[in-house]
Formats: structure tokens, C-alpha cells, sequence
């Protein structure tokens, strides 16, 4: 009998994190929910690694929630290690952590809010590579893996200031570069970066009931906060898996049409691109490598 697949999925206390590691679950998956959230009220937002961690368990999975603080490289080697001891391998790392606070939507322009939201810009792009630098040589040595970045069009449109931007366009960049370095060593590891839509998450949905003008706007038109778990299976199950996603950045509402994943009602979500305007980045194949 087959070993089920092993996941990590960061910040997954709530929002997308947790509906890719509950959506990873359905899947069979052994699935590490990674947070700092362990008790509600440690968060803005409702929500801990705990339950979310049973709530992959009742899913069909298996849930394991392990704290760990992104922006302390330690702590992030120490979970790398405790699943490979456990384990043995490492199948799929959703780099979903990011540093989020009510503050990034208060009026003003960014001099104008804490200097909290640069934040976002650790705990974000680079707590994203610092996992991926771990998981990576276990990934290699497998000659299978899959690396999944969750982003947003805001990488190449305005949204919520320059922290969350910078923050989105370094993953899809970062993405494109490991990419490159897994095309070179000649394995089948790919990382893609995933344009999600506005989601179901509990932070949306409470500024949608506080705000009908928004509700207004966006009823109809959200994506599941684990849509992107399904896609991720998808990816990492697709035979041409590394051909098709390796180093790109991609609409996840697009991978999902061409997948036949539906989503709320039976549907397929909108595409960003519709809403926005925006396409995903289309960077150069010219090298500096030494």
C-alpha cells in the first residue's frame, strides 16, 4: 500500500493556510499545520494550529500541529527535521505564512501606518525561502516535490500598500529563481506560485459583514479558502507536473478550469485576470550563473 503524501502548510492557524491543509486532508494527506496560534485570542482572528489540525484529521487525513514562529530560522529547520525523523520525506511545502494584522487596511499611505507592515516582508517572502531552503535537499534527494507559493495579483497591481506588494511579487520571483535551480540539477521538483482569488477566509468575511458596500461588491465572486489545496494536489499528482508549473507563476482559478476543479455551488471560480486586469509575471530565460 502506497505511503500517504506528506505536506507542510504554513500559517495555517486560518485563512488560506487552513483550508489548504483541511482541502491537502481530504486528499489523505499526512498534513503539518505550522502557526504560532495555539490557544484562541493569541490572533486578531479566530483560529489555531489545533483546529485546524483536526479538522484535516476529520477530513480524511492526518493532522499534526507543530507551533512554529516563521520568522525565527531555527524553529523552521526544527520542524523541517521533526518531519523527516517522523516521516522520512517531505512531498509538499505550501509557503503560505505571512504576517497579517488589521493595520494593513487602515486609511492613510504607508508612512501614514505602523511600521508593523514591513513585517509582511519577513514573515512573507523571506520566511517563505527559509522553508523552502530546508525542504528543498529532501525534496532533491527524492527526485519529487513539490514547492507552492500563495500570492495574489496584488504583486502587479496596487493593494493594501508597498509591504504586501513586495511581499507577493519577491514569491512569484522567488518561484521563477528555484525554478531555475531545480531545471539545473536536473530533478523533478517544481515551485509555482499561485494567484489566488478573494477568499473565504474569516479575516474577508468579518470586513464583508462590517461593510456592506464590500459584501455588495464580492458576493458571488469569492474562491473557497481551500480551493488552492485541491489545486496543489492536482499539480503534484499531474504526470507533467514539472513541464507544466516548474518556475511559473500561475491563476490558480485557471489551473483549476483546466483541472475540471469546481468550487462554491458547483462552479468555477472567476479569474483574477477578469477582475483585475492583470497577468501573471513572464520573466526572462537570460542567466547570471556562476
Amino acid at each position: 500500500m502506497a505511503k500517504p503524501v506528506v505536506a507542510i502548510v504554513t500559517g495555517a492557524s486560518r485563512g488560506a493556510g487552513k483550508g489548504i491543509a483541511v482541502s491537502l486532508g481530504s486528499h489523505g494527506c499526512v498534513v503539518y499545520v505550522t502557526g504560532r496560534s495555539e490557544n484562541d485570542g493569541d490572533a486578531e482572528v479566530p483560529g489555531t494550529i489545533h483546529s485546524t489540525a483536526r479538522e484535516v484529521t476529520e477530513a480524511g487525513g492526518t493532522g499534526i500541529a507543530v507551533k512554529c514562529d516563521h520568522a525565527d530560522d531555527a524553529q523552521v529547520k526544527a520542524l523541517v527535521d521533526r518531519v523527516i525523523a517522523e516521516q522520512g520525506r517531505i512531498d509538499i511545502l505550501i509557503n503560505n505564512a505571512c504576517w497579517q494584522g488589521n493595520v494593513m487596511n487602515a486609511p492613510g499611505q504607508f508612512w501614514e501606518k505602523s511600521l508593523d507592515v514591513a513585517t509582511m516582508i519577513d514573515v512573507g517572502a523571506r520566511s517563505g525561502f527559509v522553508a523552502s531552503w530546508y525542504a528543498a535537499p529532501h525534496m532533491v534527494r527524492q527526485d519529487k516535490g513539490l514547492i507552492l507559493f500563495t500570492s495574489s495579483p496584488g504583486s502587479m497591481h496596487y493593494c493594501m500598500g508597498p509591504s504586501y506588494g513586495a511581499h507577493k511579487a519577491a514569491v512569484d520571483k522567488m518561484a521563477f529563481d528555484m525554478g531555475v535551480d531545480f531545471a539545473d540539477a536536473g530533478v523533478n521538483v517544481a515551485s509555482v506560485s499561485v494567484w489566488m482569488g478573494s477568499l473565504t477566509t474569516e479575516r474577508l468575511l468579518g470586513m464583508m459583514e462590517a461593510m456592506p458596500a464590500l459584501r455588495e461588491q464580492l458576493e458571488g465572486s469569492l474562491e473557497s479558502a481551500g480551493y488552492t489545496g485541491h489545486l496543489a494536489w492536482a499539480i503534484y499528482n499531474d504526470p507533467e507536473m514539472f513541464a507544466k508549473f516548474n518556475g511559473r507563476t500561475v491563476i490558480g482559478a485557471e489551473v483549476g478550469r483546466d483541472y475540471g476543479i469546481t468550487d462554491i455551488g458547483g462552479k468555477f471560480p472567476p479569474s483574477v485576470r477578469d477582475g483585475t486586469g492583470a497577468s501573471p509575471p513572464q520573466y526572462f530565460p537570460y542567466k547570471v550563473k556562476m
